[in-house]
């Protein structure tokens, strides 16, 4: 039987999946499983990782690089200010709070190397390749007695 979905595929969604949701849909919300969306293109000499962030502003962005892992952090506060003399919000499906995201990009990567840009939406972010250097085997000798 098809029947209309105002809010989402399950009618029932809010009733009974809150107890069975995984830990990360409390910290972050149910709409945080379709945020920080990434697009990763591979040129000859770098990588360019596109993620979306609509609704965010430059200012709601942080990158960080420690150990390898180039990490992706996204905070957008709830303004509980704003009220609406015309009514009340019987759903509110709005994210609030914080997400983030990280890759491994390699300890060879230093922060100068990655190079960040945000328009529209869309963090663009270059990182280069990092050609591996062929490791040498040296040669340890045990001395004889």
């Amino acid at each position: 039987m098809l029947v209309p979905s105002i809010f989402s595929n399950d009618l029932f969604d809010n009733f009974f999946n809150d107890t069975f949701r995984p830990a990360e849909s409390f910290i972050h919300s149910a709409n945080a499983r379709n945020m920080m969306n990434t697009d990763i293109k591979e040129f000859e000499d770098k990588y360019e990782l596109g993620i979306e962030l609509p609704g965010y502003n430059k200012e709601d962005v942080s990158a960080s690089l420690k150990d390898g892992y180039l990490t992706i952090e996204a905070e957008r506060k709830a303004d509980n200010e704003i009220k609406d003399k015309n009514g009340k919000y019987v759903r509110k499906e709005c994210f609030t709070g914080k997400c983030q995201r990280s890759f491994y990009v390699g300890e060879q990567v230093t922060q100068n190397d990655i190079h960040a840009s945000f328009e529209n939406g869309i963090l663009t972010i270059s990182v280069p390749k990092i050609k591996e250097q062929p490791k040498v085997e040296e040669n340890h000798y045990i001395a004889i007695e």
